[in-house]
């Protein structure tokens, strides 16, 4: 058999898994190489647990090589340049041939508004975002708390109203119910509009009834941070004593100079295979354009959301078909867009949305009754995600038994 190269770009959730299943399914003759260029794999779900003081910052952090087989060969090198055409990934370092490439590598944030801390603007979608709002509002002396999505798309469609809720739940546990007003402002018509309108509804409601304003359809133009202010495509403006932003999301820059994106902004790939216009090239995760039918206006697809939840599915998808072809076996995997998220609500609570989004003639998503066993569901899984990959084996057996029991919906790890 010759020997074969898988190069990974990316040591998020689909990069991570891609390697662990591919080092189980394929020879140990053939070589996986897992690029990313930083050597600590921080847990992006739990940034907002980092965000009101739930975590520490070493609780929401692990090194990278314990999470990761020691079978891949892991270079923590930054990617500068991808040639599908030469089949060759450059680094700052080195270059290296492949015969299948996993491109993971992410959504990049606008960082426009990421240093003016000064000015009252923060940012949950980082670690390094989430620390400083957490020292924010524990010294947040009250007034307008904006929470504001600069534009679409942006990953984990969830967060934003989980954020506005945990928040709002923070800042009434420091007594200040009577001294804060707690905004959030969209250019979506709902909450998690993919997802249709009694879901979207049911949001609502559950924000409404913490007191946090809804604003729908406001699209961000500006901030003015000498006077504090938001202002909107529509003219109206907003003065804010804290501004909570979710930045503007684009591919990576490597990526776009690739030649992959299409005229969407993001890589299109093939909704079932995820493999793009390039035999043995395959894209997973936020970085991909994935059409799905349309919840709103049939005549207008949206797209899948960039969401953890459907690049780890998608990384065991392209894992069983790049094994597969290096065995020379016929492949029937096919990614089936089915999706679910724990949806934090504060006090330990947290609602459980579940659904097909390939589901025609739109995605069937559903929102089961808030509970604290889909909290600590959550919480779970974000201790199995960041323990050591050799000390995995208890918390996977009582994650599937929750699956499989509770959840009533199949769960891979």
């Amino acid at each position: 058999m010759n020997r074969t190269t898988i190069v990974i770009l990316g040591g998020g959730v689909g990069g991570i898994v891609t390697a662990n299943h591919l080092a189980k399914l394929i020879p140990r003759e053939n070589e996986i190489v897992l690029i990313e260029k930083n050597k600590d794999h921080s847990f992006a779900a739990s940034y907002l647990w980092l965000m009101v003081n739930k975590r520490t910052p070493r609780q929401v952090t692990s090194p990278l090589r314990e999470l990761v087989d020691k079978r891949v060969n892991i270079l923590f090198e930054e990617v500068k340049q991808v040639d599908v055409e030469s089949k060759t990934i450059s680094t700052g370092k080195s270059k290296i041939n492949f015969n299948f490439l996993v491109i993971a590598l992410g959504a990049e944030l606008d960082k426009t508004h990421f240093d003016k801390q000064q000015y009252g603007v923060h940012n949950f979608f980082t670690y390094e975002g989430a620390r400083k709002l957490n020292d924010e509002l524990q010294n947040f002396g009250g007034g307008n708390v904006s929470i504001v999505i600069s534009s679409l798309p942006y990953k984990c469609p969830g967060a934003p109203y989980e954020g506005a809720m945990l928040i709002a739940d923070f800042l009434k546990c420091q007594k200040f119910q009577n001294k804060v007003t707690v905004n959030l402002y969209t250019p979506e018509p709902q909450p998690l509009p993919v997802a249709g309108p009694e879901l979207g509804n049911s949001v609502k409601e559950i924000m409404i009834s913490k007191g946090i304003g809804f604003h729908p359809q406001n699209r961000l133009t500006t901030v003015n941070y000498s006077e504090r202010k938001i202002e909107f495509e529509s003219g109206s403006s907003v003065k804010y004593d804290l501004l909570v932003l979710i930045p503007s999301h684009k591919a990576p820059e490597v990526v776009i100079k690739s030649g992959l994106v299409d005229e969407s902004g993001w890589i299109h790939v093939n909704k079932d295979t995820l493999e793009t216009k390039h035999n043995n090239v395959f894209a997973i995760g936020d970085v991909t354009s994935i059409t799905i039918p349309g919840r709103w206006q049939p005549d207008k697809p949206m797209k899948l959301p960039k969401a953890g939840v459907f690049a780890h599915s998608q990384a065991f998808t392209i894992s069983e078909i790049i094994a597969s072809r290096i065995l020379n076996k016929e492949s029937k995997e096919i990614f089936c867009g089915d999706g679910f998220c724990m949806l934090e609500v504060g006090e330990d609570l947290a609602g459980f949305a579940y659904g097909d989004f390939y589901g025609s003639p739109h995605p069937d998503v559903k929102l089961k009754r808030l509970g604290k066993i889909w909290h600590w569901g959550k919480v779970l899984f974000e201790k199995w995600w960041l323990a050591p990959i050799g000390f995995r084996k208890n918390v996977l057996q009582s994650l599937l038994k929750v699956g499989s029991s509770v959840l009533k919906i199949p769960v891979k790890l």
